[in-house]
This record gives C-alpha cells, structure tokens and sequence, in this order.
C-alpha cells in the first residue's frame, strides 16, 4: 500500500487526510468509482491491521464512520450499481438481525466485502427472518451474514436461520454469524457455519466460500 495514498489514510484512520484526498481525487477528475475502490481496499487494510493486533475495536468503528463519510461524498456521483464493484466475483447477503438496530460493524463487512469483489446485498438494520427468505430468492448468494450486537436478539438468529432452513434455501448456503453478542455457541446452536469475531474474520471466510484472492 503506497504511503501517503487514500487508501492508507483510511487504513490509520486519518479522517482530515482522507477527505482532504477523496476532494482533491474528485477535482482531477478520477472516476469515483475508483476512489470507492481504493477506500475498500483502505478498509481491507484496516481489517487486517485489526487481526494483527495493531489497532482496536474503536479503530474499525472509526473507520466504518469515515467509509459513511466517504459515501456522503461520493453517493450522488455514482451512477446506478457503482457503489457495489465494477466486476462482482460473487454475491452476499447481510443484515443486522430483526429488533437489532446497530449497524457500524455491519457496515464495515459489507464495505470489505465490497473491496474484495463481492456484490454485496445490504439489508439494513432490524432485518425479520423473511426479508432474509427473500433476499437470498431474489439474489442467490453464496454466503449471508447475520449481524448483532445485543444478546436480547439471540433469538432472532435462531429464527433467521429456521426461516432460510423452512424455505428449502439452506443447502448450499454459507452462514456466518458476527457483531458484538455472537459467539461460537451461538452460531452452533443456530446452526450457522461460521463465527467471525472480527470483520477481518468474516471478509476471509466469505472469501474462501467464494474462492477469491484476498488483496
């Protein structure tokens, strides 16, 4: 990653610098679709500096904060579809589980996972059981992700994943289960495939799902 680049702005977290990039990439007249590509890749960086233990939890927070800001930037200059990648390699599904409305850490994956080359359906926040059915209908993924934060909402992922198993969708389908309340135990009760304790955790499970190359 070159020094002093967007994309290692966003890796150290350095919300003025990024800015002061993002305008000045904007007003040469670089395609903002490729500067959301090098923030992704700063995000991925980020990740992986989390899982090295160079930075902490509040870090990703701050960091999925400035990827908000970014986009306040560059949303009403993409076109339709722009905000996911140019070339998706595969499709995800995420959301923060029904009466769970936190969506920072949930954010920060589907950025990741963006920058990594997925098509990255996002379904919010408070997400029921039956708007995951239809998204997967819909979209064919091959992994979804549940997000939580609270362990008031335990009983939501139990009943995302009944509702995907009752709706014949489960064969085939990587599960994988994050956020602050989620736990190993968790994901065996529910009977998901995979538990990420880190963002960092989730992008690489999704990746190796999908057969793709991490940058």
């Amino acid at each position: 990653m070159a020094e002093g680049s967007l994309a290692e702005a966003i890796a150290v977290c350095d919300e003025p610098r990024v800015m002061e990039l993002l305008r000045s990439r904007l007003a040469d007249g670089v395609p903002p679709v490729e500067i959301l590509a090098e923030c992704n890749r700063g995000m991925i960086e980020l990740g992986n500096r989390f899982n090295r233990e160079e930075c902490f939890l509040p870090d990703l927070m701050f960091g999925g904060m400035i990827m908000k800001n970014v986009m306040a930037e560059l949303g009403p200059r993409l076109g339709p579809g722009e905000a996911e990648t140019a070339t998706h390699k595969a499709t995800a599904v995420i959301g923060t589980v029904q009466h769970d409305v936190h969506d920072i850490g949930k954010d920060i994956v589907v950025m990741m996972l963006r920058g990594a080359g997925f098509k990255v359906v996002d379904l919010g926040v408070d997400t029921p059981p039956e708007k995951f059915v239809e998204a997967i209908r819909e979209h064919r993924p091959v992994v979804v992700g549940m997000s939580l934060l609270l362990t008031t909402v335990y009983s939501s992922v139990l009943a995302t994943v009944e509702a995907i198993r009752s709706a014949g969708l489960r064969d085939g389908l990587a599960l994988m289960v994050g956020g602050a309340a989620a736990s190993e135990l968790l994901a065996e009760k529910a009977g998901c495939d995979f538990y990420g304790k880190t963002a960092a955790d989730g992008l690489r499970y999704a990746c190796q799902v999908a057969d793709i190359a991490q940058a």
